[in-house]
């Protein structure tokens, strides 16, 4: 039975999502990479056993809108702040985990920016004492700019922050709505740690999801490093798992909006450069070509960027290529642009260094901090 309150929709209690779901009676856990299975006591549901609400997790769904929660409209899918579908879903889940939803917005992810990325992160750090993880509805688009965000403004994370959606309403037949959030209880049930997107049954790195599709099912993949985990037929297998934090969690969400996002093509004209410093951008991320390169014949872009850094601004360097990072060491065309004072993103994908650029420049106004700062692992999303 559902019933609001201030604090959002409050569902009952009883067994783990899975019995439910039938993936698996035993849960066997699997580290990366020998794939030795981890603990020597898999949980064995049975169906026969009521669970008592101390053993149940405690999870707050944060909804925030996207296509998981829209309906038709006048003008096409329309985010609703709890549509009759997704809370239904939930009531009959509720019946595996102790679930709390609570509508924090209602938007189509296009429109969740700088602002909303504080609202999200405020909420989650405030709800962390009394949940035992915390997942979040999000449209698809600009999800994995938001996982990425998150992962650097919620610091020593020890339990789990599950990003997830849908590529088609929950109401609408055929939905992935229902599987995705399954897959991101399970996320949690499992003991993960950190920001993680849920999609498709994997578990990605909140740093290193890239979405690569914009209509099948399969939207995410997990960039320069393994995913997360995965659900398979028996049970939650986990790869590349970090260590739990020592230290508490930290909020730090302090960033920066001016920063702005080029993708070079060849003939990129040099005056787009002045524009960036005339509209007083603080960060600019490039994405070059291949491994790292700029043109410097004819139109020198070369000389465009080291003015950039000249005046203060800090220019990040990043491929165009989705696999393998960049080197700018490799080739001449690189070689010039390493000496004009970049910071190279490396292995980081452009949603990672975009959204670490804009947290890097809300911290420190130093171009030696901010360099520092990329230099620095926080949450998986460079390989050093």
């Amino acid at each position: 039975m559902l019933h609001y309150h201030k604090s959002g929709w409050q569902a009952g209690k009883s067994l783990p999502l899975w019995y439910h779901t039938r993936i698996a009676v035993m849960i066997p856990l699997y580290d990366w990479p020998d794939h030795g299975r981890a603990g020597s006591n898999p949980r064995v549901m049975d169906d026969r056993r009521e669970w008592s609400e101390t053993q149940m997790k405690r999870i707050l769904l944060l909804a925030t809108g996207g296509t998981i929660a829209s309906r038709a409209g006048q003008d096409g899918l329309e985010p609703q702040p709890a549509p009759p579908e997704l809370l239904h879903a939930l009531d009959e889940l509720s019946v595996y985990y102790n679930l709390t939803y609570r509508a924090l917005m209602s938007l189509d992810s296009s429109n969740i920016q700088a602002e909303e990325w504080q609202q999200i992160a405020r909420s989650v750090y405030d709800a962390l004492p009394e949940y035992d993880g915390v997942i979040i509805t999000h449209g698809t688009d600009t999800m994995a700019y938001t996982a990425s965000m998150l992962s650097f403004m919620l610091q020593n994370l020890n339990k789990g922050v599950i990003l997830t959606g849908s590529q088609i309403p929950i109401g609408m037949p055929l939905s992935d709505a229902r599987s995705n959030l399954e897959t991101a209880l399970a996320a949690i049930d499992s003991g993960v740690c950190g920001v993680h997107i849920a999609f498709n049954h994997k578990i990605i790195g909140g740093c290193r999801a890239v979405k690569v599709r914009t209509m099948g099912f399969d939207a995410f993949e997990s960039v320069n490093s393994p995913d997360c985990g995965e659900i398979l037929s028996n049970g939650v297998r986990l790869y590349n798992r970090r260590g739990r934090p020592s230290g508490p969690v930290r909020l730090c969400d302090a960033l920066c909006n001016d920063v702005f996002l080029l993708k070079l093509i060849p003939g990129t004209n040099p005056r787009i450069f002045d524009s960036l410093l005339e509209l007083r951008y603080r960060g600019v991320v490039i994405e070059a070509f291949g491994a790292g390169g700029m043109h410097y014949i004819r139109r020198d872009l070369s000389a465009q960027v080291r003015r950039l850094v000249e005046n203060g601004v800090a220019v990040v360097t990043c491929s165009q290529c989705l696999y393998d990072g960049s080197d700018f060491s490799i080739y001449e065309a690189g070689r010039r642009i390493l000496g004009t004072g970049v910071i190279e993103s490396r292995d980081m994908t452009t949603e990672s260094a975009v959204t670490k650029l804009m947290w890097a420049l809300g911290q420190t106004d130093r171009l030696d901090e901010v360099r520092r700062i990329f230099e620095t692992d926080y949450a998986g999303e460079i390989t050093l």
